[in-house]
């Protein structure tokens, strides 16, 4: 009987933890190298060829002495701020 109850919790156990979920692969980082034309407290904007672009800067902190005119090298990933079913 104790063998069959025992059994049966393993099989329940392992049951269970095949269930989860593995964890999500780590978005593609990619990144951005310019110099700073702009920058305020929520973004910055970089300079890439004749290209402007403005970055959130989220929990990123801004190195001491970086200003507009620094050569700057942004690491960034992209996150959806929304989905819609269509």
């Amino acid at each position: 009987m104790k063998k069959l109850l025992l059994t049966a919790s393993a099989v329940m156990l392992f049951a269970g933890a095949a269930a989860i979920p593995a964890p999500a692969a780590s978005p593609t980082s990619y990144q951005v190298t310019g110099p700073v034309l702009a920058m305020d407290a929520d973004t910055i904007t970089v300079q890439k060829g004749n290209e402007k672009w403005q970055l959130a800067k989220g929990t990123a902190a801004v190195p001491a002495g970086v200003k507009v005119g620094s050569k700057v090298t942004i690491k960034y990933t992209m996150t959806a701020a929304s989905i819609t079913a269509r």
